[in-house]
């Protein structure tokens, strides 16, 4: 907007970009593009908008720009359409923040050392777009936080720049709800959550993501939407470490936790499954409850539920490294030291290439510490990238799958389930698997072989 536009209220700011939006002449853009942008830049490009994408890693810049995905999640053919279609640029010039109506923050939210909220991203790219905010524009912080942040944290920083939020640019925040890797949902398919902390900037947010995507679910204020972002992934967390917990009674039982599950779940009502692992991984899950408890400090509220359940995640991967080292000794008679361990499986998911928090990473470096020789195949990881926990392992490469490779091994431990993996040549192979996921269930050969953990 000109400088003619100064002299126009709120109102008529907020209505002018409504229009924009329905109308599709807006010029979305979106910063971060990692698993949570990048999927939310074809969403908007397929909706018609001009989109720009800003990231500060010039290779992620440089690939996108040719057509090319860094994601396995996000298929490169898409990515290419997009840009042979048209209105799409990326860019690491946050000079061109001016050339967009809207501006959606996609940044990571990780923990510090000392498990508390690492806000650091937010701060600084707030800091790098508030000099070159323009009246009108909207901005939404998607990057899960505690309740407050786009409040007390994001508002204030843009506001040096001279312009006040609600009167000449206007804010929101809507949780990411991406699940890479999962076949039945995309970005245009999942419902939004959007809060705003007043009627204008509540009114765009809704008609920004009703353009993008399916359904959009409007709640009173940007502390509810961003409260709403740390139930769903606590909820899993506590479900998650209740079935771990049931594991580790049923494994004294004699009674087999899968197939209680598998039984359990025939219910029509009232259950919904959960499955043990050996450990929790992925950037939300591990992360979003203790984003809660330090803020829950704040108001003298003690959080002993989820804190509880972290300890019983995090505990998950020792338990696993304990089965393997009692199975090697009580079936081979080996010790864990000097043992051959393929670990199978290094992203914290199936099909996916993310190793964000894998609980993977935990249990080499445990292993290791126990004195095995480790090393790891996985389909979708070829090297371990760059970790701030686990800075030591990273440029380790997957060991190509062969039956010479696999019989050079004392044990193998599955880790991530991925499809594709041929799991009866593996049990064939090598003498003794560890299963953390279940992924020998249809496995009839060899299976006096196998260990569930």
């Amino acid at each position: 907007m000109d400088v003619q536009d100064e002299g126009i209220d709120a109102r008529a700011l907020a209505e002018r970009l409504r229009q924009r939006l329905d109308d599709r002449s807006a010029v979305v853009g979106i910063i971060g593009m990692g698993y949570v942008g990048l999927p939310l830049t074809l969403a908007a490009h397929r909706a018609g908008f001009s989109v720009i994408g800003f990231d500060i890693d010039p290779a992620k810049v440089d690939g996108l720009n040719a057509g090319r995905s860094h994601l396995s999640s996000v298929p490169q053919p898409r990515v290419a359409a997009m840009v042979e279609a048209g209105r799409f640029t990326a860019t690491g010039d946050y000079g061109r923040i001016a050339d967009a109506d809207t501006i959606l923050i996609c940044v990571p939210t990780p923990l510090s050392r000392h498990r508390e909220p690492d806000l650091s991203f937010i701060r600084a790219t707030a800091a790098a777009i508030a000099p070159r905010l323009r009246r009108g524009q909207l901005v939404v912080l998607e990057s899960t936080t505690y309740p407050g942040t786009t409040r007390d944290v994001l508002k204030p920083i843009l506001e040096t720049s001279g312009f006040k939020v609600g009167q000449d640019v206007f804010l929101a925040y809507s949780p990411e709800r991406e699940d890479p890797g999962n076949i039945d949902f995309e970005t245009a398919t999942i419902p939004r959550v959007v809060g705003a902390d007043d009627e204008l900037a509540a009114g765009l947010v809704a008609r920004l993501y009703a353009t993008i995507v399916s359904r959009v679910v409007p709640v009173a204020d940007t502390a509810t939407a961003e409260a709403v972002k740390l139930t769903e992934n606590i909820f899993r967390s506590v479900n998650i470490a209740l079935v771990n917990e049931l594991k580790l009674i049923y494994e004294r039982m004699g009674i087999d936790i899968w197939e209680v599950l598998a039984a359990a779940k025939t219910k029509p009502f009232g259950y919904m499954p959960f499955y043990p692992g050996p450990g929790l991984g992925g950037h939300c899950v591990p992360i979003d409850p203790f984003y809660l408890t330090w803020k829950a400090r704040e108001f003298g509220v003690p959080t002993r539920f989820i804190e509880l359940a972290g300890e019983i995640n995090t505990a998950a991967p020792l338990h696993v490294v304990d089965r393997l080292i009692d199975a090697l000794s009580g079936r081979r008679r080996q010790s864990i030291a000097g043992a051959r361990i393929l670990l199978v499986g290094m992203a914290y998911k199936k099909n996916v290439d993310d190793t964000r928090e894998s609980p993977a990473l935990v249990l080499m470096e445990e292993l290791e510490r126990r004195g095995a020789t480790v090393a790891f195949y996985d389909p979708f990881v070829p090297v371990i990238p760059p970790t701030r926990e686990h800075p030591l392992l990273a440029g380790r490469r997957a060991i190509a799958w062969s039956a010479d490779e696999l019989e050079r091994f004392d044990a193998a431990l599955i880790a991530t389930d991925h499809d594709g993996v041929d799991y009866a040549e593996l049990t064939a192979r090598v003498p003794l698997v560890v299963d953390t996921r279940n992924a020998t269930a249809a496995v009839t050969a060899g299976r006096e072989r196998i260990v569930r953990a």
